[in-house]
């Protein structure tokens, strides 16, 4: 029996949705039909439908493989590259730097 599936808030359904849409968008500026995509990632057409509509559902590889086939992979990168937050918290965290005896 599967896992229920984690509670999603309504934010991250809106992230999820304009995701799948700039996905849609990126396919349509590019031409390219949805059975050309699906082929291409080897995925069926219901489930690019799936992606392009940002359902939680899809796995991270299927949402990656769109962005290989479109060539925007490298947009990937540039997600939490400069987490500031992280960073300060992780500063907080360090034990301060004692000047002892030599």
């Amino acid at each position: 029996m599967p896992k229920q599936a984690p509670v999603q808030f309504p934010s991250e359904s809106r992230l999820l949705v304009d995701f799948g849409e700039r996905l849609r968008l990126a396919r349509l500026r590019r031409r390219m039909t949805t059975t050309t995509v699906a082929e291409r990632c080897g995925i069926s057409r219901p489930t690019l439908a799936k992606v392009e509509r940002g359902e939680p559902s899809v796995t991270f590889g299927t949402y990656l493989r769109v962005l290989l086939v479109y060539g925007i992979e490298k947009d990937l990168a540039a997600v939490a590259f400069d987490d500031a937050l992280g960073r300060r918290l992780q500063d907080l965290a360090l034990p301060a730097v004692r000047k002892g005896r030599r």
